[in-house]
């Protein structure tokens, strides 16, 4: 392309010659400047008539503006709305865990009037009119403070009943023979080996050779070993002072310093050390004193009823 550039006061001529990309960046740079300077031109007219309040300008502007506040406002309202259905449902929630941690605290042993006390309160929720932002944070606020007490209170109520599920598993409630019936029971008896009145320490249950001894409750293998009045005899530990004895047996199957479990076998029935027969002699000593096993054992049985 060639473009030929006349000065008639100097009366000379001047030809430029424009390849195709040559003149493709002449158009855009051309057009380029226009949109530029149109746009400098707009904003600074815009500016200028709203500084000024222009009549039509004016009123453009705050059309705009009052647009941009009304599409603000829906939006933040929309949000508002959705937030304070969730916290709605979010303390009809916390309702039900109230009245489930009121159930759990009679059996952990906690007094459910005390957790009345020390967290209730109502919700802040406003009926008939939205709730504005302020009302909303508070009401988290207060439901965020709820939820960590309730917490803390279910966390020390599971250890409760955890510590009493434990305590009920050291207790000696299991029949060491299950299915056997007891011969002499514990209290005052004549010795069958002296004729002599004699206080009989423990439970005899009878029993063929051979057949399981089991534990009483959970505990440690304290004792196993042979003695001379109790023949093989097992002693296992329950913590807090409470020991149970096994004795009389023909064969050992657990040895000092094993874990055991309620109803694990310990031992097989026999006559050994001081016996006139087949069976096995219970023993429950607290603090080193023995018991009556019946005390517990018995303890086992109201509990299922």
């Amino acid at each position: 392309m060639q473009l030929i550039i006349t000065d008639a006061w100097l009366a000379k001529t001047r030809a430029i010659h424009l390849s195709g990309s040559r003149l493709a960046a002449a158009v855009l740079a051309l057009s380029l400047g226009l949109m530029l300077t149109a746009a400098g031109l707009y904003h600074w007219v815009f500016l200028k008539g709203a500084r000024e309040r222009w009549p039509v300008v004016g009123t453009l502007v705050r059309l705009v503006v009052q647009d941009e506040f009304e599409q603000r406002d829906r939006f933040m309202r929309e949000n508002l709305d959705a937030m304070a259905r969730r916290l709605g449902e979010m303390q009809a929630r916390m309702l039900q865990v109230e009245a489930l941690s009121e159930r759990v605290s009679g059996l952990a042993g906690v007094n459910p009037n005390d957790l009345k006390l020390a967290t209730g309160r109502g919700g802040a929720l406003v009926e008939g009119r939205p709730l504005t932002l302020e009302e909303l944070q508070a009401t988290l606020n207060d439901l965020e403070q709820l939820t960590g007490e309730r917490t803390d209170l279910l966390t020390v109520m599971e250890s409760r009943l955890i510590d009493q599920r434990l305590k009920n598993m050291m207790l000696p409630t299991q029949a060491p023979l299950p299915g056997h019936g007891v011969g002499s029971r514990f209290g005052w008896r004549i010795d069958p080996f002296t004729g002599r009145q004699a206080l009989h320490t423990g439970l005899d249950f009878q029993g063929e050779v051979g057949t399981p001894i089991v534990a009483a409750a959970g505990g440690v293998v304290v004792t196993a070993e042979m003695h001379p009045q109790y023949g093989n005899m097992v002693e296992v530990d329950h913590g807090n002072g409470l020991v149970t004895r096994y004795a009389h047996a023909s064969k050992l199957v657990v040895k000092k310093g094993d874990l055991v479990k309620r109803g694990q076998r310990l031992a097989l029935v026999g006559t050994t050390g001081r016996s006139t027969g087949p069976h096995l002699h219970f023993e429950v000593l607290v603090q080193g004193v023995q018991q009556d096993p019946h005390r517990f054992l018995n303890a086992s049985q109201l509990a299922k009823k």
